[in-house]
């Protein structure tokens, strides 16, 4: 078995797992299944995430049609919306994490988001990969486990 920790990935045979006692098993098959779950969180999030950036690139291409001094709700939050005019839609305030914010022109904010949502998107296929991987590297280790114990019981 060749494992290493820090970020690396985890190498185990299906060979080397047939050689492991049933508490390795017992822990590969375990840990690989927290990772599962992990990833599983992190493809939501990023998921979430795209979401969020694909209605922002769709509210400024909305935004950009409409014309200056326009009466319009303003949104504070995802449930309270203020009355205001539009000024001047070719500037807009771009959230780039952490309570920062850049002004930047409607064109900079829809390539700001594009990138962000390919970003996500390559990340997301990335990790589709992974998660793949340590669910048949789990399911190989419930297998392997399920026959060990099978040998292991008495027939009757």
């Amino acid at each position: 078995m060749a494992s290493s920790r820090g970020g690396s990935q985890q190498v185990i045979r299906t060979g080397d797992m047939e050689k492991m006692s049933l508490d390795q098993l017992k822990a590969v098959k375990e840990q690989a299944d927290i990772e599962v779950n992990l990833l599983q969180d992190s493809l939501n999030n990023i998921r979430t995430a795209t979401g969020r950036l694909e209605n922002a690139s769709a509210a400024l291409h909305d935004l950009s049609l409409r014309p200056q001094g326009k009466k319009m709700l303003v949104p504070l939050t995802a449930s309270l919306y203020v009355p205001g005019t539009l000024d001047d839609a070719d500037k807009v305030l771009v959230d780039i994490g952490t309570g920062y914010f850049v002004e930047k022109t409607m064109a900079e904010g829809k390539d700001y988001c594009e990138r962000k949502i390919n970003l996500l998107k390559s990340n997301f296929d990335q990790l589709i990969e992974v998660a793949s991987k340590k669910k048949t590297l789990a399911d190989e280790a419930g297998l392997i486990l399920q026959a060990k114990l099978k040998q292991s019981s008495p027939s009757s």
